[in-house]
């Protein structure tokens, strides 16, 4: 390997790291608030770039009628637990008006706007706002329907949840995408070069973006009264919950970052590879292993492990492309070893 391709190299491994950084970051979100193992985010990635392939091509995204399918879904199950709560006549009324415009007025806006996409060609930043309309509130609705029932119980519970909500999204993303795979126009074509090295812009772009969406969330976490709100449910949730910090919103809203974050990678990665139904999976565990480095709890060394990912994967790819996953997935075992033995294990009920 000499310099040049070395570079090349690390140039890949930093863009794709950059994903694998926000996809880490809001795995230990989530699970560090609602200690949900958040597996289907990769989901959200391949669903926030199939949806902008759509939009690009000039088509209707399948994924607007999901959204308003599961805004009634949460609708429904919201107004069951409205109609069972004590609250008096006047409150209950206000919480279901507010449940229809929330849950099925929005999504079926939503859905209108995403009609008229047909044979359109609107600009970029429409169709990536657009993208974000729909993919986005299907974080915090999945949580209403399959996790806040069960937001007491023991992580393992919540663990097998997960895999079942990531394996009902899978089904329906070949449902409503198909198995072909798309790409979508990059943010930018310009292209650099630094001697023998070329860089792309959308390169550039990814990079930045995840600079700055990794400031804006220090920003978010540090300044901000539900930011604030959302460090003290991750510290102590019993504590939280006593000092007046509404947990399950706490959660909603860790679930609306988490997919707002992987409809974000979707859309920045779409422009450098082929996404299929099913490679948010992938990109979402390799953004797993890098919030196992950090524990699913430290926010720098889950960054930094995901940058690891991401330069280990380019420079397998070189050494020995075949086995480039696995030398990736091997990562994980002597973190979890070194864990095991730093960090005994604790049983949850003595926590």
């Amino acid at each position: 390997m000499d310099l040049t391709i070395f570079a090349i190299l690390t140039q890949d491994g930093i863009a794709s790291g950059a994903v694998y950084v926000l996809l880490a970051l809001a795995l230990v979100l989530v699970f560090s608030i609602t200690r949900v193992i958040f597996i289907p985010l990769g989901e959200f990635l391949a669903f926030g770039a199939l949806t902008m392939a759509a939009l690009q091509a000039g088509k209707v995204p399948n994924s607007a009628a999901l959204l308003l399918i599961l805004g009634v879904a949460t609708f429904l199950q919201e107004l069951a637990g409205t109609m069972r709560s004590p609250a008096g006549q006047v409150n209950r009324t206000r919480a279901i008006s507010l449940g229809m415009l929330k849950f099925v007025v929005l999504p079926a806006a939503v859905f209108l706007v995403a009609k008229s996409a047909e044979g359109a060609s609107w600009p970029m930043l429409a169709q990536l706002l657009l993208t974000f309309a729909i993919v986005a509130p299907m974080g915090p609705m999945i949580y209403r329907l399959a996790f806040q029932p069960l937001a007491e119980s023991p992580v393992l519970v919540l663990l097998i949840v997960a895999v079942a909500v990531h394996l009902v999204l899978l089904g329906v993303g070949l449902v409503i995408f198909g198995a072909e795979g798309s790409r979508t126009t990059p943010f930018s074509d310009a292209v650099f070069n630094v001697g023998t090295l070329t860089i792309s812009g959308q390169s550039i772009v990814v990079i930045v973006t995840a600079l700055l969406l990794i400031g804006a969330l220090y920003l978010y976490f540090d300044r901000t009264l539900s930011g604030k709100a959302l460090r003290a449910t991750a510290v102590n949730r019993r504590g939280a919950r006593l000092v007046g910090i509404g947990t399950t919103q706490a959660g909603r809203l860790a679930f609306l970052l988490a997919s707002s974050i992987g409809t974000l990678c979707g859309v920045l990665i779409a422009p450098l590879t082929t996404v299929y139904y099913d490679s948010g999976f992938l990109m979402g565990l390799k953004g797993f292993v890098g919030a196992i480095i950090g524990g699913l709890a430290s926010y720098p060394l889950a960054a930094a492990g995901a940058l690891l990912v991401g330069l280990l994967e380019a420079y397998s790819s070189f050494y020995a492309s075949a086995l480039k996953e696995v030398i990736v997935f091997t990562l994980i075992i002597p973190v979890l070893l070194w864990r095991s033995i730093v960090h005994p294990q604790v049983e949850e009920g003595d926590e």
